[in-house]
């Protein structure tokens, strides 16, 4: 059987990542095949979004004496700070049939290696900041990237009938990160190395399982 799930999960950060970022949202994709002796095998990836920006110091040179950000005609700009990211992981896990109406449904328990990267999203909205247009915007982005590992323990269910299928669990995903710029124009030195970047949450999503089909072709001589 090959379990394809689209998920949502919302995401407490921990560790260095909470003093960039407040709680997130994340959109899940995952598809894995499970083997007849439980242990599945497979690859997730997630968009993490939200607009709770912690530290919003990284503009503070752009800012005025009288504490605003002009744009390129001299008008006050409306800037907003959002948080992008995604995460790819390889998973393995296993799930025990402890409950449900079938071997399909249970316990899964999964763990995982990949991949972690996000950033802060500038936008001014209907001005232009030359100082944050094109290239010049990296220089305040804090794109951050590294290593990642990935904990998930919750329940699968998965109908006779096919039709309601689910899981729900928690999820703690770490990331090894460090910065990937150079230098961060509002500090003037080289970005964060060796951060922890922690984000858990309750993870919940619809499920396809798409199963095997048997072969009942009759052969004569």
């Amino acid at each position: 059987m090959v379990p394809v799930t689209l998920s949502y999960a919302y995401q407490v950060p921990g560790g260095s990542m909470a003093d960039r970022f407040g709680n997130n949202h994340n959109i899940g994709l995952s598809a894995a095949r499970k083997f007849k002796s439980n242990y599945l095998l497979g690859l997730e990836g997630s968009f993490m979004f939200g607009n709770q920006v912690v530290d919003r110091s990284i503009l503070k040179e752009l800012v005025t004496t009288n504490g605003v950000i002009v744009d390129q005609d001299g008008n006050p700009a409306s800037i907003l700070l959002y948080e992008r990211g995604y995460t790819i992981f390889a998973v393995a896990g296993k799930l025990i049939p402890v409950a449900g109406p079938n071997p399909n449904s249970g316990m899964l328990l999964k763990i995982g290696g990949g991949y972690m990267r996000h950033k802060l999203l500038i936008e001014s909205q209907n001005n232009v900041v030359p100082a944050l247009e094109g290239e010049y915007a990296k220089g305040y982005d804090r794109l951050t990237a590294g290593p990642a590992a990935l904990l998930f323990v919750g329940y699968q269910h998965l109908s006779n009938n096919r039709r309601v299928n689910f899981m729900v669990g928690f999820e703690m995903q770490l990331g090894f990160t460090q910065s990937l710029r150079p230098f961060n124009f509002d500090t003037g030195r080289p970005g964060d190395t060796g951060r922890l970047d922690f984000l858990n949450g309750l993870r919940a999503g619809w499920t396809l399982p798409i199963y095997r089909a048997k072969d009942d072709r009759q052969f004569y001589q």
